[in-house]
């Protein structure tokens, strides 16, 4: 099997639309119905609901610490009625920010969470966070666990936009480590 990898030179949002027609194209091959987008202010989600209408979209809109005024902050920079006409938005904490988050805080300590979630890095910052919303999305009961999915994220945290995408077979948080990436379809060659 042979499969194309599509790669940006820097993260942003200037890839965002780049990353919606890969996946919209590899959704199509690979018969994959549904798309996890990690969208923080909007931007991410609206591209996806309008560029991958017809799919499953769910959005994930992840917070360290989902605040009043974080979460008031989730449509800030779209169409929150075509969003929630079209998607189903998932608020909630990061994975890799939760309890053990509070160790760290409380202890300054290093956790096994930091641990996995710098590892995944080092492929990319958006590759890390389709992984995290993969999990996130199982762990809601959003996505299937017995089926691949593609996971769109990004760089740019409060800046918006995807840069990284991947097929993969999500798991729920307690099986992390049985958890298949099974292709990357874009992602920065820096970050």
């Amino acid at each position: 099997m042979e499969a194309r990898i599509v790669y940006f030179d820097k993260p942003g949002k200037e890839n965002t639309d780049t990353v919606m027609e890969v996946v919209r194209r590899r959704a199509q091959e690979l018969g994959i119905k549904t798309v996890v987008v990690a969208s923080q202010r909007g931007y991410t989600a609206e591209k996806a609901v309008r560029a991958l209408d017809g799919m499953k979209i769910i959005v994930v809109a992840g917070f360290y610490a989902p605040t009043m005024e974080n979460i008031a902050e989730t449509f800030t920079n779209c169409d929150e009625k075509l969003v929630r006409s079209k998607a189903t938005v998932l608020l909630a904490t990061h994975l890799f920010a939760g309890l053990q988050g509070a160790m760290r805080k409380k202890f300054s300590t290093i956790e096994t969470n930091e641990v996995v979630a710098s590892t995944l890095r080092t492929i990319s910052t958006g590759i890390k966070v389709a992984v995290e919303c993969a999990v996130m999305a199982a762990d809601s009961g959003l996505v299937r666990t017995d089926e691949d999915i593609i996971s769109i994220g990004g760089t740019g945290g409060t800046k918006g936009g995807a840069d990284s995408a991947i097929v993969v077979r999500p798991v729920n948080s307690q099986d992390f480590f049985d958890l298949k990436v099974k292709e990357i379809l874009c992602k920065p060659r820096e970050w």
